[in-house]
Parts: structure tokens; C-alpha cells; sequence
């Protein structure tokens, strides 16, 4: 036999034996040993298959791989490994617990996706922060708080101090999609924007996705804020609570029945204004939150969970203005193992937002909310080592109440007026596809389907050439249509339906163990507005469906980046460069009234909007000191040009700064474990001054001085810079060893140089003076805390 027929003969062989050698499935779910809490993201990794895999949001991990022996490294960061050697000649079920690291009160863990996995996989522009990490940020008034923290992160800002939301890549605060166990949650904020709703001893979980967006999340442009609670210890009885200046917490969770069913029930609530009344001060200001979980394993195949959420705010000034808003949201989900490659989960899921106003002094009452009913079936097909696939369908059904006005005394003079409740409902079906192409080259991909079908209401308005906006050419502004007729639906009519492919797509190629560049697209399509003109969302402003004259916001973002992991992960670097395209985003008229406007459709136009920019962050991981820096140069803008040659747009058709850009935003995180008393934790903002307008002149009226604003010049000046420094000591007593009471001190200082930054600045005429006068209005100065925190 010649040498060639050799080789082939030999490569048959090879060949022959590679795809005959059997495979199985090796799966399981991995706990966290001290409560039976599953664990999010574990890395499963064997070392002489260069495969691994991670854990989903449940816990569950499946691999399939040749026959064989193998070592296989469970690791999770803050948690001891666990490294064995395993016989893989069969189909395994194989649970692991591991055991935290340290028994200390919440340990600073700055948390990612294990490093030597982060830059492999094809996901990229996502952020993940836990709990214990949160809970070391300093900020103000001594409360940790979810939203401040991931405003640390690049690419994510806020609108400033006392205000609501937060903004992604340039995108606006109502483009992000906020999750608590799945369910929607449609404001973010406790007294305005001072507190975020979500209880950081509940947290289990946090992730931000601003770009590459899976298929399975949609509904919003900018990004996804996707927070899952813990689901109660199953163990012990265990009780957690924090006592601030104004605040304070407390967490009880336990089982039920030993490792089979467990429960968590936790409050929060702030009490301020219970001391009012001593300084002869009847106003009030406070908020109070619950929090639920009850969690029953079945058996090995089968976990139902129940969650809940409850939370409200109470502002008012005397007896004469009474603002309450909250959120409720309500969740029942089955996981399901048909195999152990195929997971499943089924969530029927209840979120509801509303708001409420009561004014004596003029005699009536106000309320408004929106409402949703959301039917979820998501599976992991865990098809082999190198494939995974992920599928399932959504459908949301809302109604929209804009507003109902009442009144509370006979003598007001108030005219009851319901404005017209809105209807739709939204489908969405999707697949994603995680494939390993070699060892270097991996990818996400998929597709995601949604319809949006806007229902019958009791009214609808007519008008000329069905345009609700006219343009005067006389006076050169737009103005409000007349309607010219009203037209009625039953609830099941169809007044307008929307059809949109969202296709998404991740890549990662491998330069070596340690580096690797990521590409990234998605499309995303919003169909829900929230109707505001202000810097930053109000609790009176509105959702709004799509229909017929409010389009669907459509996305198409690129991304590109670098990542590094240096000196095997104890530093990490990350670089993006990112472009947002965004057709039919929401503009308005100048003079535009949003409040209780029955014809909301009269004072909107559509345009376009656009951003782009870099983001670089730097992580230490290890060691008594570490943190991380980020940086973000970036341009956010938008333009409504006119819809003919006649009509100039807004702004005369030319692009011009939204109110989220931000140049430049730096942000450090630092923190440092003297000994095991003392923690020292700091954070130093910079963000470029917000877009905002300044008076172009004056006129006299009557003897007073009237400043004149270009409607032309939209956002064309800015904000004073805004720039802070928060410091933080962690002093955990020594006496906490070998007891049961385990406890710590949080001495905070909000703003240590007591910076005067602007939240607005007015323009007014001076009394004395009677000279023009620019009044600036700052939220906080320097401000001191101090928590006690404890468990037991």
C-alpha cells in the first residue's frame, strides 16, 4: 500500500472514530451552599475539553460531551471552587453547592462573567453587579441604591441629582426595559428619583444589557435592566435589615419545608416625616416597599415560584396636595425539565403602574396608570458542547388610563372627565442560537417576531387629511388639528397593527486566552411611548401606545470592541465603539401641553434620532484594593424634519442635542480592605452639563423685564459641569466571629466637597435690583450618613 492510501486509510480511521465516539450529557443545577439559593452565571468548565458552559437564570447547567474522563472546575466569584475528576460513560445528573468564600457581612465582590469566559463568548455591552457590590457604593443619604450604582458603569448616565430614570448610550430613560423577576417595572424611583424601588438585601441578580441585545428581551430601544430576586433560604431561618438616617429594612426568609419549600418577605420603608410634625411642619414625604417570594421544588424536575412586589409613595404639602404613585407587579412561573438538555419556564405575569393627585385647594382628584397582563414560554435547548438554543413566545395585553378627573367636594366646581382609555396587545416569538464555531470563533445569533395590535377604544379623533398636527405658514409655527369628527370601536376593532423583525447578531474571535474583539447588531422595535417633555420622567407623565399617529420606535445599533483579561483576571479591560440609529422617535411642538390632553396626538410629531461613542472600562479584580474605571465619550441628538418643503421641523430640520447627552462621563469606583474591621469605599463622578436653553433677550411688559427664548435653538446651551466625591468606612466589629448576630457600621459622606451642582437654572427679575437675574437650584450639598446593618 503506497504512503498516500496510508494517510487517507488513517485520516478514515480518525474520522470514523471522531463521530463514532459516543457523547453524553452531563447537567444539573448548582446552589449556594449556606441557603440553597440557585446561583446565576457559575462557570462550568473542563479544562482538557477546552468547553464549558454557564449556569441560566435558574441555576441550570447542561454540557454534552465525548466519553471520557474529565476535571471539571465549578467556580463562581466570591465562592471556592470546586475542582473533581468525573467518568463520563453515561447520562449524568450532577448538583454541586458551593461555599462562600468568606463568612464576613456582605464581602465586596466586584462581580462579571468569569474572566477566561467573558472574553470568549460572543455577548458583549453587558454589565453585571451583585448585591454586596451595591451595597459598598456610597450615595446619598446613606440608602444603597440599584440605579445610582449602575450610573457608575460607561455609557450610563442620569439627568442629575433628584431625578428620575436613567439613560443609556444616549437613549431616553422611557427606552429601557427594567425587569424584577421578569415583570415589568414602569418607574424605577421612591420620592422622585432620590431612591430607587429595588431593595439591594432582595437582589440576587443584576444585569444591563446596553447592546447585543438577546432575542428574547424586547419592547425597548436602549437597553435592558434585567434584576432577579433571591428566592429564600431553604436551610435557615435567616433575618437581614439595615437602620439608616431615614430609611430602614428588613428581610425574613426560611423554609417552609426543609430544601423543599422556602418563602422571603421583605420591607422597606422611610420615616423622615414622622419627625416633620416637632419643627411644626404638617407636609410629608415617604415610601415604603414589599417585597415576596415563595419558592416549592417539586421535585428534581419541576420548581414553581411566586413573586411579588408592592411599593408606594406618599408627597404632600399640608392637607391641600397629596401625590401618591407606586408600582405592583405579581409573578407565577413553573420551571419545567423535559430532559436534560431542554429547560423550560412559564410565567403569567401581572405589573401595573398608578398615580394619584389630590388637590383640595382647587377640589378634585386625579389618577392615572398603566396595566399589563404578560403570558411567557422561554426554553434552553442545550443541543450539544458547541450549540445551545434558546426560544419561546410573549404576549402582553395593556391598557393605558391617561387620566380621570373627579371631584372631592360638592361645592368645587369640577366637572368629572374620564380621558379615553387606551388598548393593545403585543406578540413577540424569537430564537437565539449560541453556536461555537472552533475554538476561536464564536457566535449569537437570532430573530425575534413582533406584533402589535392596537384595540378598539370608546373614541377616536378624526381629522383633515388625518393629520392632528397642522403647520400656520402665516405665523411659521405648528399647531393642535381641530378634529372635524369622532369615531367609536368595540374593543376587539383593530385601529392599527404593527409587524417588525428584529434580527440580532454577536460575534467573538479569540486572538489568545486572554484577548479577543466582539462585533455586535441588533434591531429593536418600541412600541410603548412615554409622553414626556422634561429633562427627566415625571410621575404625571403618560404611557402611550403606537397607532395611528404615534409610530413604532425603530433601532438599528452596531458595536464593536476589545476585551482583555490581564495577569489571569485580576485586571480586565474593556473598549466599545457604538452607532444608534432611531426612526420615529417622539418630538414636540413648541408649547406642547401633555398634561390630561385628551388629543395627546395633536401636539407630536415623528422624528429621528441618532448616537454614538466610545466606552472603555477598566476593573482591578483582586486583592485588599480594587474598583474600576470607566469612561464614556459619546454624542446623543435628534431632528424632526419638515414633512414637506413648506414646513421647516422642529428645530428648522437640523439636528440638535437631546436632553441625555452627555460628552464626556467619567466614573471611579474604588474600594480598599484595610483589615477585617475596616472597608474604605469611594466613587468620583464627571459628566459633561446638561442640554439646556438660555434666554436669547428681553422685552418690558408692564414695567417687568420678560426674558425671550429661541424656539429655533433647541438645547443649543448647557448646565454648569456636574462632578462629585462619595466616601465610605465599613467598620464590622470583631465580636461578630463565632456569633450568630453578625453586624457593621456604614459611616457615609455624600458630595465631600459639597459641590453646588445645578439641577436647573432660572431666569428671573430681581425685586431690589429690578435687574435680570440667573438663579441656579442644586439638590444636595455635602451630606453625612450612617447605617447599621445586620443578619442573624
Amino acid at each position: 500500500m503506497s504512503t498516500a492510501k496510508k494517510l487517507l486509510f488513517l485520516l478514515f480511521l480518525c474520522t470514523v472514530s471522531l463521530f463514532s465516539q459516543e457523547k453524553h450529557t452531563i447537567s444539573g443545577t448548582v446552589y449556594d451552599d449556606s441557603s440553597n439559593e440557585t446561583l446565576i452565571g457559575v462557570s462550568i468548565y473542563f479544562p482538557e475539553a477546552n468547553a464549558g458552559t454557564t449556569t441560566n437564570e435558574y441555576g441550570f447547567y447542561s454540557i454534552t460531551l465525548p466519553e471520557g474522563n474529565y476535571q471539571i472546575q465549578i467556580s463562581y466569584l466570591g465562592f471556592s471552587t470546586i475542582t473533581e475528576t468525573i467518568e463520563l460513560n453515561q447520562k449524568i445528573t450532577k448538583n454541586y453547592k458551593l461555599k462562600e468564600a468568606s463568612e464576613s457581612l456582605d464581602e465586596i465582590i466586584i462581580e462579571g462573567n468569569i474572566e477566561k469566559l467573558n472574553v470568549r463568548t460572543p455577548q458583549m455591552s453587558v454589565n453585571k453587579l451583585t448585591a454586596s457590590t451595591i451595597k459598598q457604593i456610597p450615595v446619598v443619604l446613606g440608602e444603597a441604591d440599584v440605579i445610582k450604582s449602575i450610573i457608575l458603569l460607561p455609557g450610563v448616565t442620569s439627568a442629575g441629582e433628584g431625578a428620575s430614570g436613567f439613560n443609556v448610550r444616549g437613549g431616553a430613560a422611557d427606552q429601557n426595559l427594567i425587569l424584577l423577576d421578569e415583570a415589568i417595572v414602569f418607574n424605577s424611583s421612591h420620592l422622585f428619583g432620590f431612591f430607587s424601588v429595588f431593595n439591594p438585601d432582595v437582589i440576587k441578580d443584576i444585569r444591563l444589557y446596553k447592546g447585543g441585545i438577546p432575542a428574547k428581551y424586547g419592547g425597548r430601544l436602549s437597553s435592558v435592566l434585567d434584576i432577579y430576586q433571591k428566592e429564600g433560604n431553604s436551610k435557615d431561618l435567616k433575618v437581614t435589615g439595615g437602620i439608616g438616617l431615614i430609611s430602614s429594612r428588613l428581610l425574613i426568609e426560611g423554609p417552609i419545608k426543609e430544601e423543599k419549600v422556602s418563602f422571603l418577605i421583605g420591607g422597606r420603608s422611610s420615616y423622615a416625616h414622622l419627625f416633620l410634625p416637632l419643627f411644626n411642619n404638617d407636609n410629608t414625604a415617604f415610601f415604603y416597599d414589599l417585597n415576596t417570594k415563595l419558592n416549592y421544588r417539586i421535585n428534581d424536575r419541576n420548581n414553581l415560584f411566586f413573586s411579588g412586589y408592592f411599593g408606594k409613595d406618599v408627597f404632600g404639602i399640608s392637607d391641600n396636595f397629596v401625590n401618591d404613585y407606586g408600582n405592583q407587579v405579581a409573578n407565577l412561573r413553573w420551571n419545567h425539565l423535559f430532559s436534560d438538555k431542554l429547560f423550560s419556564n412559564l410565567s403569567l405575569i401581572y405589573s401595573d403602574y398608578f398615580y394619584g393627585l389630590t388637590l383640595d385647594f382647587v377640589g378634585f382628584e386625579w389618577d392615572s396608570g398603566i396595566t399589563n397582563y404578560n403570558l411567557k414560554y422561554d426554553f434552553n435547548h442545550f443541543v450539544s458542547e458547541k450549540l445551545k438554543l434558546s426560544y419561546g413566545i410573549n404576549n402582553i395585553y395593556t391598557r393605558f388610563n391617561p387620566g380621570n378627573i373627579a371631584p372631592n367636594r360638592d361645592d368645587s366646581g369640577i366637572v368629572a372627565e374620564k380621558l379615553i382609555d387606551k388598548y393593545a396587545n403585543e406578540f413577540a416569538a424569537y430564537v437565539d442560537v449560541e453556536q461555537k464555531v472552533s475554538n476561536n470563533f464564536r457566535l449569537q445569533y437570532g430573530i425575534r417576531f413582533s406584533n402589535f395590535t392596537r384595540l378598539g377604544q370608546d373614541e377616536l379623533n378624526v381629522y383633515q387629511n388625518n393629520q392632528a398636527v397642522v403647520y400656520n405658514s402665516q405665523f411659521r409655527i405648528y399647531e393642535s388639528a381641530e378634529p372635524i369628527g369622532i369615531e367609536t370601536f368595540d374593543r376587539s376593532d383593530v385601529l392599527a397593527s404593527f409587524n417588525n423583525f428584529e434580527p440580532r447578531f454577536s460575534m467573538s474571535y479569540i486572538l489568545d486566552n486572554k484577548t479577543s474583539i466582539k462585533a455586535s447588531y441588533n434591531r429593536m422595535a418600541q412600541y410603548l411611548h412615554l409622553l414626556s417633555n422634561t429633562a427627566s420622567p415625571t410621575p404625571l407623565d403618560v404611557w402611550a401606545p403606537s397607532g395611528k399617529f404615534i409610530k413604532p420606535q425603530l433601532l438599528d445599533q452596531y458595536a464593536l470592541g476589545y476585551f482583555k483579561s490581564i495577569k489571569d483576571g485580576d485586571y480586565s479591560l474593556e473598549t466599545e465603539v457604538f452607532y444608534k440609529d432611531i426612526k420615529n422617535r417622539i418630538d414636540y411642538i413648541n408649547g406642547a401641553n401633555l398634561i390630561a390632553n385628551n388629543e395627546i396626538e395633536t401636539v407630536i410629531l415623528n422624528g429621528e434620532a441618532r448616537a454614538y461613542g466610545l466606552e472603555v472600562l477598566f476593573k482591578k479584580n483582586e486583592g485588599n484594593f480594587k474598583g474600576w474605571l470607566a469612561y464614556t465619550l459619546s454624542r446623543s441628538e435628534q431632528r424632526t424634519p419638515g414633512r414637506t418643503s413648506e414646513e421647516p421641523g422642529i428645530n428648522q430640520g437640523e439636528w440638535y442635542s437631546t436632553p441625555f447627552d452627555k460628552t464626556h462621563d467619567i466614573s471611579l469606583n474604588a474600594s480598599y480592605e484595610l483589615n477585617k474591621k475596616w472597608t474604605f469605599n469611594s466613587n468620583f463622578l464627571f459628566q459633561t452639563g446638561q442640554p439646556t436653553n438660555y434666554p436669547v433677550g428681553q422685552y418690558q411688559l408692564q414695567g417687568l423685564t420678560v426674558p425671550i427664548f429661541d424656539d429655533d435653538r433647541r438645547n443649543a446651551d448647557r448646565l454648569p459641569a456636574y462632578h462629585r466625591l462619595d466616601i465610605s468606612a465599613t467598620l464590622t466589629p470583631e465580636k461578630n466571629k463565632n456569633r450568630s448576630w453578625q453586624a457593621e457600621w456604614v459611616f457615609g459622606i455624600y458630595n465631600l466637597y459639597s459641590r453646588q451642582n445645578a439641577a436647573s437654572i432660572n431666569f428671573r427679575q430681581n425685586r431690589e435690583t429690578l435687574r435680570n437675574e440667573a438663579v441656579q437650584t442644586s439638590i444636595f450639598g455635602i451630606v453625612p450618613s450612617v447605617t447599621y446593618n445586620f443578619k442573624f
